[in-house]
């Protein structure tokens, strides 16, 4: 497996994205449909990335402040702004994985009919939604703070991917 690229987010005013890079993984597998649906969930829960679920990904700016997030697409494809307003647009398709630091918005600009993934969170946290609205924030930024690093990558484990790079992003 490819190491991913590494996007990195700053504080728009509205999302209060990551100084950790959003984590882009491509082309991790060769299946679509339910076949790759159901080994993205294996491989996310074998991990201990849980509380999964089947869906697209809102059209409207989001992040979460209390949980990271693993999205993995496994059908149709979509092109998702990352970032807030003035981040980055990525066309994703099926076999690409986005793992999303607490606080990245998050937001599907188009998508094919067929556009589908599954989402996961580390030991199954159960995620807030935030959309950069007044009010939300210091409070978001506190929880953003307190959400602690993965002991494992939803792909790789213990030893490789975000363990790696966002503890040395951390500078841990």
């Amino acid at each position: 497996m490819y190491p991913p690229k590494k996007l990195f987010f700053t504080d728009d005013g509205s999302i209060p994205n990551s100084p950790l890079p959003l984590l882009y993984y491509q082309n991790v597998l060769d299946t679509t449909g339910n076949e790759a649906a159901t080994w993205l969930e294996k491989k996310f829960a074998s991990n201990g990335w849980t509380n999964s679920w089947r869906w697209g990904v809102y059209d409207f700016h989001h992040y979460h402040s209390n949980a990271h997030e693993v999205l993995g697409v496994f059908q149709g494809s979509a092109v998702i702004l990352l970032g807030g307003e003035k981040g980055e647009k990525v066309k994703v398709q099926p076999g690409d994985v986005l793992i999303i630091p607490a606080g990245v918005g998050h937001k599907c600009l188009s998508h094919d009919s067929q556009f589908t993934v599954v989402g996961a969170y580390p030991n199954g946290m159960q995620p807030d939604l935030m959309k950069g609205e007044e009010g939300e924030r210091p409070k978001a930024d506190q929880n953003i703070a307190k959400v602690p690093l993965p002991e494992n990558d939803p792909l790789l484990g213990r030893d490789g991917g975000l363990v790696v790079i966002w503890d040395l992003e951390k500078g841990d």
